[in-house]
């Protein structure tokens, strides 16, 4: 059983990403009938929204798009800045739908950005605080204990981030749509690519759960 559930745990996240990998990579090929590049339909939306103190950058590395709160910038990675493709996007739609959920103070991305300093600390030393309860549980059993509650909160903290992901995803498509960035027959393939990404998120949280489960049951069975 352990064997089963350390092979899910490894293979799950692995199929997880060469999908994105691959689903980014097929539609990154399909150009938007527009023209438009990720960065001017990122500002487009947040313009749209009355963000305009947000700014954007362009960061190196493929997929490394990301939002950050702290200096209130959206991150366009070499695949996604100043490409054209449908793919693209769909990526850069997402992280404005980030910089929307900030502003109108979305629940889930509240929870999440105020545990964030405590959760960066147990996902960092989870592992060790653990391993040394094993080391010496008969002396410090309270260590093992420990060490699982550690990892419990990075489990909730995914919890927590994965409505947050899919709520701007589903932003994300309906901006695209409704504010015709991209044509009817354009929005199945950004749909694919925000779907392949948000899975990576979901079986992220499953096998985490199913890791915890595991920790939990080599703990019984001492």
């Amino acid at each position: 059983m352990d064997i089963i559930l350390l092979l899910i745990i490894i293979l799950l996240p692995l199929l997880a990403q060469l999908n994105v990998t691959a689903t980014f990579k097929k539609y990154s090929k399909v150009a938007n009938s527009r023209g438009l590049t990720g960065e001017q339909v990122a500002r487009r939306i947040l313009d749209a929204n009355g963000l305009y103190s947000t700014r954007i950058e362009h960061i190196s590395g493929n997929l490394t798009d990301h939002y950050d709160p702290t200096e209130n910038v959206v991150r366009l990675s070499d695949s996604v800045y100043d490409k054209t493709s449908v793919a693209a996007l769909g990526v850069a739609a997402h992280e404005c739908g980030h910089v929307c959920q900030h502003a109108e103070s979305y629940t889930p991305i509240v929870i999440r950005s105020k545990i964030v300093p405590a959760v960066n600390i147990c996902s960092r030393f989870w592992y060790f605080v653990f391993l040394i309860g094993v080391l010496v549980f008969q002396a410090f059993p309270a260590l093992v204990y420990i060490g699982i509650i550690m990892f419990a909160a990075v489990v909730v903290f995914q919890l927590v981030t994965l409505p947050t992901e899919l709520n701007a995803s589903s932003r994300a498509l309906q901006t695209l749509e409704n504010d015709s960035i991209l044509e009817s027959s354009e929005i199945p393939a950004a749909r694919k690519v925000l779907t392949a990404a948000a899975m990576t998120y979901i079986v992220g949280l499953v096998t985490s759960i199913l890791q915890l489960l595991r920790l939990l049951r080599m703990v019984n069975r001492r």
